[in-house]
């Protein structure tokens, strides 16, 4: 059974009307803040706010331009910055002080900013195979892809299109994998055709000369220094090096780093590894 969870809206400061999940959860414990990839929406976390809900509150925003977030009318806003002076936005709305944040890719991203403007509201973060140094690699092929605004006829089409795409990274995955990944990823477009399920002008800004993430990201992931801190890192990842993350752990001795075996860019969080590491970081807050 699936948990459930409101369809909540909150206003960004320049008037766009933005979605997000809650599930419900303890007043008597930091909610769990969950931030999605450049391409991804509150689907992305499904199975992780199943695993948590209940026991935490887990709110997952859409940023601008994905799922039922409105698009942006100028495409110079989709950068992390102006996501994040929309997150704070729903936080103040939302009366939250205090909060756990888990950031995928770009979420990640996003929580290094959130941590330099105020970490002491942080009571823990999870950055999923993401850090201050980003893999040019990775990026490059990101950039290949996003904003191709490729469609489908049908979801199997989808789902073989995905895993031709990215089968190199998720190995293990099978079609129903896939399946369940065009579903978490794309919606029925009014043409009837399978389209992805973001507005394809965030590639504008992504693809220009350092547009994928601000140029020197030590400052913020520095600001984490006396937060709890877990890496998840996938094997296979072309993103997160493991030399960032010897780099990363240099600098914050506290932080636990996993390895999600046979998995690329980035985990899906519903992994066995992930979701006992996150867990155990969950279990020592206070």
């Amino acid at each position: 059974m699936s948990a459930t969870y409101t369809d909540q809206y909150w206003m960004s400061p320049d008037g766009l009307k933005l979605h997000y999940r809650d599930y419900a959860g303890p007043d008597d414990r930091p909610p769990v803040l969950c931030l999605h990839g450049l391409t991804r929406n509150a689907r992305d976390f499904a199975g992780l706010a199943e695993h948590l809900a209940g026991d935490w509150r887990v709110i997952v925003p859409e940023m601008r331009g994905r799922g039922m977030s409105e698009y942006a009318k100028d495409s110079n806003t989709y950068s992390p910055i102006t996501y994040v002076a929309d997150v704070e936005a729903l936080l103040a709305e939302l009366g939250i002080t205090r909060f756990v944040s888990i950031g995928t890719s770009m979420g990640g991203l996003m929580t290094m900013l959130l941590a330099m403007i105020n970490s002491a509201r942080l009571a823990a973060v999870v950055l999923n195979d993401i850090g201050p140094e980003v893999d040019p690699a990775g990026i490059e092929r990101i950039g290949d892809y996003v904003g191709q605004g490729r469609s489908f006829p049908t979801w199997m089409h989808a789902a073989r299109a995905l895993q031709e795409e990215h089968g190199k990274w998720f190995p293990d995955f099978a079609i129903e994998t896939w399946l369940e990944m065009a579903k978490r990823t794309m919606v029925l477009g009014q043409n009837g055709r399978i389209v992805f399920d973001y507005d394809m002008a965030i590639a504008e800004p992504f693809n220009q000369p350092g547009g994928a993430a601000p140029a020197d990201l030590w400052p913020t992931f520095d600001a984490l220094a006396n937060v709890p801190l877990l890496v998840l890192r996938g094997e296979l990842s072309d993103v997160l090096s493991d030399a960032t993350v010897k780099a990363m752990r240099a600098r914050h001795p506290g932080m636990n780093a996993v390895t999600v075996p046979r998995v690329g860019h980035a985990p899906m969080l519903d992994e066995p590894e992930s979701l006992a590491a996150i867990d155990a970081l969950l279990a020592g807050i206070e």
